[in-house]
């Protein structure tokens, strides 16, 4: 059901945390905080709020008293606002700037491309370590904007922006540690590249869902570029479709994990070879696709990829192949082994006086054999007994009494015997 257009965020706060609808608890882990309020408030002792406010989805367009925020938010630390309908930037100050210890922001699909943040607004964010603004449509300047207004800026979410392209802010955020900017249309390492200018502390940068094409860099300037990455998104990149991207993760001197699934260069491959491939080429990562990379598993892909790219033509092979090949040196081709059961044996058939080789299949039951040898010893299957002999047994033959029995559960080798015999009436 549609949220009335027009509600207040202190008319929400007052309606969803009352004591009708959120009552107080006591006991450890509880969380639920009771706020000191002005003398002669109307709602002294009214509001049962906890540190961590969730207000989605509520309708809500403007901040309503802000007296009344200041009282009952003090102790808030956490605020979801997405999907609401908040449109001016102001309104989002009047809140937030009577939040004093608030450190995380998620304003996720509200219109505030609609107005323009204006560097006093952004000013009552300074406190905020992580912003979410997933589809709010913000643009690259009001992103700007925030960047010289929150110092402590820790982890800024951009998904969802139709961004095709990055505007460098004229200042570096020299706090910004997670970057989260998926399903956009960010298709040229040019504009990737600008990210590293704005951010040079980046720990984790998440671009999954977008159309980066090839990474067009020298390995010195990816190195300056980005020099603290640690981990790297690169889910669903189309564009990426040669093993040279992949080797140019190499020169982030401090990437340790990589994420790469879905994308047209791998597609070719199956499970088990992409990952072995992949974590070849990647000698510094210890974490592939979220599964941490064991030291065996290590050592099992870097001679796979030798055996793999060893048939290959001098001009093919990839110069990582000649750097593992010093390390293990030239490996042997693994001993073909065929490792499937075999569909078929030859027995001998005894029957009275009468010996004779046959060629029997395994995957049929001990009833279907008796109907094969009807004709061979001249016996009704139901007047017919059959006994096995393995050659190495030491307890002699073994009757084949149950019909429905598969041959190849008795472990018949080539050599075997089985003696046929009359029921005795």
């Amino acid at each position: 059901m549609d949220q009335p257009s027009g509600r207040s965020f202190m008319q929400v706060l007052c309606e969803k945390y009352s004591p009708e609808n959120f009552p107080y608890r006591r006991g450890p882990g509880m969380g639920v905080h009771v706020p000191a309020t002005p003398q002669g408030s109307p709602m002294k002792d009214r509001l049962n709020l906890p540190s961590v406010l969730v207000l989605n989805s509520c309708g809500i367009t403007c901040a309503g008293d802000e007296n009344e925020i200041a009282a009952f938010c003090a102790h808030v630390f956490e605020l979801d606002l997405s999907d609401n309908k908040l449109e001016d930037w102001h309104e989002v100050s009047k809140i937030v700037s009577n939040v004093p210890h608030l450190e995380f922001l998620n304003l996720s699909s509200n219109p505030l491309s609609l107005s323009v943040l204006e560097r006093s607004c952004a000013g009552s964010f300074a406190g905020v370590r992580k912003l979410v603004l997933n589809n709010s449509k913000a643009s690259w300047e009001t992103v700007h904007t925030i960047l010289q207004e929150l110092p402590d800026l820790e982890e800024l979410f951009l998904c969802l922006n139709d961004y095709e392209t990055v505007s460098c802010s004229p200042v570096c955020c020299q706090s910004l540690k997670l970057l989260h900017i998926t399903d956009n249309n960010l298709q040229d390492w040019t504009e990737i590249r600008k990210l590293g200018i704005m951010f040079p502390s980046l720990d984790t940068l998440i671009l999954a869902n977008n159309n980066l094409t090839t990474i067009e860099e020298s390995e010195d300037s990816l190195a300056r570029l980005f020099p603290n990455l640690r981990s790297i998104n690169l889910h669903k990149s189309a564009g990426l479709n040669c093993w040279e991207d992949i080797d140019k993760l190499n020169s982030f001197p401090k990437l340790e994990e990589v994420k790469l699934l879905g994308i047209p260069l791998l597609q070719s491959y199956t499970t088990e070879e992409r990952r072995k491939l992949l974590i070849a080429r990647l000698p510094s990562i210890i974490k592939l696709n979220g599964s941490i990379v064991a030291d065996g598993e290590r050592e099992d892909s870097e001679r796979f990829f030798i055996r793999y790219y060893m048939e290959f033509p001098e001009e093919e092979v990839p110069f990582r192949y000649h750097e593992l090949v010093t390390k293990y040196g030239k490996l042997e081709p693994l001993a073909v082994v065929d490792l499937r059961p075999q569909s078929s044996v030859k027995v001998e058939v005894h029957f009275q006086d009468k010996v004779e080789e046959m060629s029997i299949r395994l995957d049929q039951t001990v009833a279907e054999l008796k109907k094969h040898l009807k004709t061979v010893v001249q016996l009704s299957t139901s007047n017919m007994l059959l006994f096995y002999l393995d050659q190495e047994a030491p307890f002699g033959p073994e009757e084949m009494k149950y019909s429905s029995r598969a041959l190849h559960s008795y472990g018949i080798r080539d050599g075997d015997k089985i003696y046929v015999e009359p029921r005795m009436k």
